[in-house]
């Protein structure tokens, strides 16, 4: 190059010198950070020292790379020591872990046990505590029981008759169990408690007597007909000649007054030949007349029932003030209604519920279509009512249970009921699988098609078509009812049955419009 020309524009060297000198050193932060660390230890800006400016340079670095590495290697040491301590907490878990399922699995009976123990025992202070109740309200307390009997010939105390109202208060709260299915009992205890009434009437009759006594009533051998109406003969003979002669004195020209009298003593002895009858049916009730095959009344009971209408037709055609009559009506009723009744029962002990439930409509029917035509019975019908409506409901439920059973759909709702609070799809169930599913609407069609192949014979042997019609109505009810259930459960996405419409085709609207 000769002396004094400019430098090319193209040389490399000036590139970089240009770009060097052009470059502001205020706006570039890493040039001025790395100027101020090369500050520290660069002092001397002689030939030597820039000539060791990269060694120099490297050894730093290398010092601060080995101070990196010092503090790592105290870093490294403690997460080692911290290391090996978690691996000894792993190791205490995991043995600790072992020793828990072996404890669990060693005292898993145990548990079980404990807890089937503690449901039981739940259901036991329940049962304890529906028992306390029922006997606080249907069973006499020992000192009543020890008030009513007393000394044989012993005073009579205010005792007596708080224990005398106790047991007539709980044989009339008996006849609510005889509404229910507790007929069994309610009759036991209304048996118990006419024994206690009749001991202490008994009682009370003696104590009445005084130390003389009076002579005894002939009602006390109401229980021997022959004798009952022996002596009643024999008052009459006596009364009809006092009265013949007081007439007579009386009523001397009046002889359609003496033809009055002698209708009334004729009813008299006609009313007491009457109910001698039925002390004879009541005190000869052990021997039981069994339901005849088609569950119709027996003939005792419609012995019994003519009896009635002959005694209340005579008792109606008497003149005595109405409110006497209505006592009198009241009385003869509960005297016949109740022991009929449980005459009913007894001979029913033996049958099933649904041929017991049919038998006991039939011959409760016939007591109400009895006492139906005469007056003053409103209050007796209406227990009858309650007292049928019991049995009406054991039949339709044994009549809805017998169609579920045979028409396939009884099956699946057993086993819906059985895991209804699982969470889990019934089609993953056995017995709720798709094909069973699909065999038991097979046969419930069947049904549909011919709904009066599954009725009951007992429900066919009642007396009445209303009694007949409602047994039928609501049982039907109950079916469609299920059927909507298992339905519903069949549809739903989360019990992920496939092709619904082909396993259940029929909607409940559908299937209630076909058994309606």
């Amino acid at each position: 190059m000769a002396e004094g020309s400019e430098p090319q524009p193209n040389n490399p060297l000036s590139r970089k010198l240009n770009k060097i000198l052009e470059t502001r050193l205020d706006n570039d932060k890493e040039m001025v950070e790395a100027l101020k660390a090369l500050s520290t230890f660069f002092v001397d800006n002689s030939l030597r020292s820039r000539r060791n400016l990269r060694g120099d340079i490297e050894k730093r670095s290398l010092a601060i790379n080995e101070s990196f590495e010092g503090a790592f290697r105290d870093v490294k040491q403690q997460l080692d020591a911290v290391h090996a301590d978690i691996e000894q907490m792993s190791r205490c878990c995991t043995e600790m872990t072992s020793r828990l399922k072996s404890a669990r699995d060693q005292t898993s009976d145990l548990i079980s046990k404990t807890t089937t123990l503690q449901a039981e025992s739940q259901r036991i202070q329940m049962k304890e505590t529906v028992a306390d109740a029922f006997i606080s309200r249907f069973q006499l307390k020992p000192d009543e029981v020890q008030a009513l009997k007393g000394t044989r010939n012993g005073p009579i105390s205010e005792t007596f008759f708080e224990a005398l109202s106790r047991v007539k208060e709980i044989h009339k709260d008996c006849k609510l169990l005889l509404r229910t299915k507790q007929q069994t009992a309610g009759l036991q205890i209304m048996e118990a408690m006419a024994l206690h009434l009749e001991s202490s009437y008994e009682k009370l009759y003696r104590w009445s007597q005084g130390p003389g006594g009076t002579p005894r009533p002939i009602e006390l051998h109401s229980h021997d007909p022959v004798r009952y109406v022996g002596d009643m003969l024999a008052w009459l003979h006596q009364a009809i000649a006092s009265e013949k002669e007081l007439l007579h004195s009386l009523l001397r020209n009046s002889s359609s007054s003496t033809s009055g009298a002698g209708h009334c003593v004729r009813a008299g002895r006609r009313d007491a030949v009457q109910f001698s009858k039925h002390s004879k049916i009541l005190w000869h009730n052990d021997r039981i007349e069994l339901p005849p095959p088609d569950l119709s009344p027996t003939e005792s009971l419609r012995e019994t029932m003519s009896l009635l209408r002959d005694v209340l037709t005579c008792h109606d055609a008497s003149v005595i003030p109405l409110d006497a009559r209505q006592a009198d009506y009241s009385r003869i009723i509960s005297c016949l209604v109740d022991p009929l009744i449980q005459m009913c029962s007894m001979s029913a002990s033996h049958l099933n519920a649904s041929d017991m439930a049919a038998y006991m409509i039939n011959c409760i029917h016939q007591i109400q279509s009895t006492l139906a035509v005469y007056e003053f019975t409103d209050k007796h019908i209406e227990m009858l009512a309650g007292q049928t409506e019991a049995h009406l409901d054991t039949l339709i439920s044994e009549q809805a249970s017998f169609i579920l059973a045979r028409s396939g759909v009884g099956n699946l709702y057993t086993v819906y009921q059985e895991n209804r609070g699982q969470r889990v799809a019934l089609s993953s169930l056995h017995g709720m699988d798709p094909q069973s599913v699909k065999d038991a609407m097979a046969k419930f069609d069947k049904y549909l098609s011919c709904p009066d192949s599954l009725v009951m014979p007992q429900c066919n042997l009642l007396r009445t078509t209303r009694l007949r019609d409602t047994v039928h109505k609501r049982a039907v009810d109950a079916v469609c009812a299920t059927y909507k259930t298992l339905y519903d459960a069949i549809v739903n996405d989360s019990n992920k049955y496939p092709d619904v419409k082909t396993l259940v085709p029929r909607t409940p609207d559908q299937v209630t419009s076909l058994l309606t």
